[in-house]
């Protein structure tokens, strides 16, 4: 008999740990209380330069607190800094607020990623890996797909 209690009690054990930060739609309890991230939409346009690339994504937050997106690194690049674009003007950030139940875009002609001092030209085809570092989260890798230098995801070219 107890032998058979031990796998039970580590199963639910494991149960228990999953559901943790899962969040809820009650809004009561602690486990509702975090970010919930995820990342879609990224990819890197080949660069035209040797040493520096752009990059862009989306960063979504179900959850019900807000986050901040506070570096960047790359397996590519010696450097990777956040940037806003505003009014034409480009100006180089430390963090990036990602809203609850909300999202942080990073695309062509706003907020973007650079890619300096690079290690290597990715060239389209190529993934590129990232690492995302939060506030409060734990760190997001993303693989990040090199598309042509006129890649438009709106148009999909």
């Amino acid at each position: 008999m107890r032998r058979a209690l031990l796998p039970a009690a580590a199963l639910a054990g494991a149960l228990a740990l999953t559901s943790c930060g899962a969040g809820s739609d009650s809004g009561s309890g602690s486990d509702s209380s975090t970010a919930e991230l995820s990342v879609s939409a990224s990819y890197m346009p080949q660069p035209v330069s040797a040493d520096m690339a752009a990059g862009f994504l989306t960063i979504t937050n179900k959850g019900s607190t807000k986050d901040e997106l506070t570096s960047v690194t790359s397996n590519v690049a010696g450097e990777v800094t956040m940037h806003s674009t505003v009014g034409g003007a480009m100006e180089e950030k430390t963090g990036f607020a990602v809203p609850a139940h909300g999202q942080l875009v990073f695309k062509s002609g706003g907020n973007h990623l650079m890619f300096e001092k690079l290690k290597h030209k990715p060239a389209q085809g190529q993934k590129v890996t990232l690492k995302l570092t939060f506030a409060k989260s734990g760190p997001l890798t993303v693989e990040m797909p090199v598309k042509s230098a006129t890649y438009n995801p709106s148009t999909g070219h």
